[in-house]
């Protein structure tokens, strides 16, 4: 649907970044509408239109009154989310600043061609952009699972849906699919790279407490991504999306206060407390990931290429060497199957597959497994995997009781949709809305002019 497209271009344009065709500023050249604080104007959607033929292959036909009408809405989001104090963690913008801009590296090469393409001043002016897109894009995203979150479809709907599709002669085609499995083992950093990283933050956590600077030692030392955005400095409340232990560690100790070295997902840290807010609390923090050693991954790999050996040999089943070696938590209790993350069913689409995992299972029949191979998560774990090719199903028209999840998901997405619209227009009729100039002209899908 062209609708999706407009998604994938929103994160960058409604809120006035710049194309990534554009080489120099686009003049602004008026409001188009507000809507309640929120001004959306006519050179934005100028820019949309640009970046959403940017990221097509084909020509889309929409109007700029459609984009126009799916900006608001996304704008009425935002305004509603304000109101509704919802919560966006610093964290999560940090990072998504860091990927966007990692992103524009790697599409246009060094960090001062990105400033000069996109016509900032420099960097940090960029970070500040970026930062205000990603603050209100997830205010939008929060906003918006709010409100279907407690969106349900019953059996009866679902039947309801699949046999309106069929009437319809409308359902779907599904390529060939595969049902994945997989086991994965760590590479775990020794005790002594451990103890190296405690001791390398507090020997950090000693000289702040001496008088160095939190931010100073932060920018030197930590590992997190977004330092050279904020210099280890995050604003944070107990409801925050920061992970249990930054959270407790953070409330645990007064102003001015430097915690102990304490461990999360993303390796160990230590935080300062800069500033105490009511419910809010500034801290600075570093962090240090301890060093896996070649030694270690290779033990790793050995590892697993022995079970594999043995799985071959059937002198263990796969589902007993999942439960006996994996070390992925999430698969480990559910004999290793993948889920599919994007319709939360265990079937996988070949041609709609993440190319790496395509790669890895393209040929392969029931029961056969892939090689070893190595990946590495955001967070900094290394492990190697091995994947068995469980099941696979031919491609064939849709049916209900093969493709009951399918089926729950799309009308599970389908009842959202209108409960969303629902709320568009209850709450069009609380906001404050302005329309300008040739906008004014538009046949809106929803009553803006009110």
């Amino acid at each position: 649907m062209k609708f999706d497209r407009i998604h994938q271009a929103l994160w960058i344009c409604l809120l006035g970044f710049y194309s990534m065709n554009a080489q120099e500023k686009i003049k602004i050249d008026g409001v188009a509408a507000v809507v309640g604080e929120n001004i959306i104007l006519d050179s934005d959607i100028v820019k949309f239109k640009q970046e959403l033929a940017s990221r097509s292959d084909e020509v889309i036909d929409i109007t700029d009154c459609e984009i126009m009408e799916d900006v608001m809405n996304q704008k009425l989001l935002a305004h509603h989310g304000v109101i509704d104090s919802v919560l966006v963690s610093e964290a999560e913008i940090a990072m998504g600043v860091e990927r966007t801009i990692e992103h524009f590296k790697s599409q246009i090469g060094d960090v001062d061609k990105v400033v000069d393409l996109y016509g900032f001043d420099d960097l940090e002016d960029l970070r500040a952009e970026l930062s205000r897109i990603q603050r209100e894009n997830a205010l939008i995203a929060k906003e918006r699972e709010n409100i279907v979150a407690d969106v349900v479809v019953t059996p009866e709907e679902i039947r309801y849906f699949y046999q309106d599709l069929k009437e319809k002669g409308k359902l779907p085609n599904y390529g060939v699919e595969v049902e994945l499995s997989q086991i994965t083992i760590k590479a775990e950093p020794t005790e002594e790279a451990i103890q190296e990283t405690i001791e390398k933050l507090e020997k950090i956590k000693d000289d702040v407490e001496d008088g160095f600077s939190m931010r100073l030692k932060a920018i030197l030392y930590s590992e997190d991504p977004s330092v050279a955005q904020n210099g280890g400095m995050f604003t944070i409340t107990r409801e925050s999306g920061f992970v249990k232990e930054f959270k407790e560690a953070a409330f645990s100790i007064e102003a001015q206060e430097v915690s102990e070295p304490f461990k999360t997902q993303f390796g160990y840290h230590i935080l300062q407390v800069e500033k105490i807010k009511g419910q809010q609390r500034d801290v600075r923090h570093v962090l240090i990931k301890p060093r896996i050693d070649e030694d270690k991954l290779a033990a790793a790999k050995s590892k697993l290429s022995s079970i594999r050996a043995d799985i071959i040999a059937n002198d263990i089943s796969f589902e007993e060497a999942v439960e006996t070696y994996s070390d992925d938590e999430a698969t480990r209790l559910n004999k290793g199957t993948l889920v599919n993350t994007y319709t939360n069913d265990t079937k996988f689409e070949l041609n709609k597959m993440d190319p790496d995992l395509f790669a890895k299972v393209d040929g392969l029949d029931i029961g056969e497994l892939t090689a070893v191979s190595f990946e590495e998560t955001r967070e900094g774990e290394k492990f190697y995997k091995i994947i068995l090719v469980k099941n696979k199903i031919e491609a064939h028209e849709a049916d209900l009781s093969r493709d009951y999840v399918k089926f729950q998901q799309l009308a599970l997405q389908k009842k959202k949709q209108e409960t969303l619209e629902e709320w568009y227009v209850e709450k069009i009729k609380d906001t404050y809305v302005k329309l300008n100039g040739s906008t004014q002209d538009c046949n809106f899908k929803y009553n803006w002019i009110h």
